[in-house]
């Protein structure tokens, strides 16, 4: 249940006791309780079940549909195929010949909640970056990403140099992490209401919902992040090697 004693945020706190229903109880699809029955039953404030819900939805647990409610999504499972290698957005748009660019919408050190935590390899309440940009090239919105950093391996960690400086330029070159695997899941979804206006796109556009954890040399996980991305504006292309 719920700790207001807690250090964890109370929408965190939310969020594990949500997430950890729609993996147990709940199937896909699966319309959820509506914000008045969540605020009634955790006994917290409506601010603080619709960061938790926009958190989710931004995560990819689950999507809304306008007028009807909130819908637990088809959750991406470890056993699907792999389709994509290591990504680098500024890469990518250099290499199409576009000019990346970058705004920081959040920056802040916070307490990680279980979720976040066990996906990081870290024990819950550590210290995390929590990063939330907006991806752009020649100035069009592309995509928009939140990403969760142990503060741990990247100390003294500042926003100017986010905001100057690619991501991963700065774990190689700052701090001497080195991404040596990446894992990442895609799935198709729909844009939510907050997204549609930074994204430019209409609520309800088809979009692209990522999820990667990036891992240095030492199998070490450094990076979470999810991410959603324009369809109407963001490829990607996918090189199989066929063995015979």
């Amino acid at each position: 249940m719920i700790n207001k004693n807690s250090s964890v945020s109370l929408y965190h706190q939310l969020m594990d006791i949500l997430i950890e229903e729609i993996k147990e109880k709940l199937q896909p699809n699966e319309k959820m309780l509506s914000e008045r029955a969540i605020c009634k039953k955790y006994d917290v404030s409506r601010t603080t079940v619709r960061l938790a819900l926009l958190e989710l939805e931004n995560m990819g647990y689950i999507y809304k549909r306008s007028g009807k409610g909130t819908f637990v999504a088809e959750l991406r499972g470890h056993d699907k195929q792999n389709l994509m290698d290591n990504y680098s957005f500024t890469e990518q748009m250099r290499e199409m010949g576009k000019v990346p660019k970058t705004q920081v919408l959040a920056f802040e050190i916070v307490n990680s909640y279980q979720d976040i935590a066990e996906q990081l390899g870290l024990t819950s309440g550590a210290k995390v970056y929590y990063l939330k940009r907006l991806r752009l090239a020649d100035g069009i919105p592309m995509m928009m990403e939140i990403s969760y950093i142990p503060v741990e391996s990247f100390e003294d960690l500042e926003e100017s140099r986010i905001s100057r400086k690619p991501l991963y330029e700065i774990f190689k070159e700052d701090y001497n992490e080195i991404i040596e695997v990446a894992d990442e899941e895609f799935s198709a979804g729909l844009v939510g209401a907050k997204e549609s206006k930074l994204l430019e796109v209409d609520e309800g556009s088809a979009c692209l919902k990522l999820k990667r954890r990036a891992f240095n040399k030492g199998n070490k996980v450094i990076e979470l992040t999810f991410s959603t991305a324009r369809s109407d504006q963001f490829v990607y292309k996918v090189r199989h090697l066929i063995l015979s």
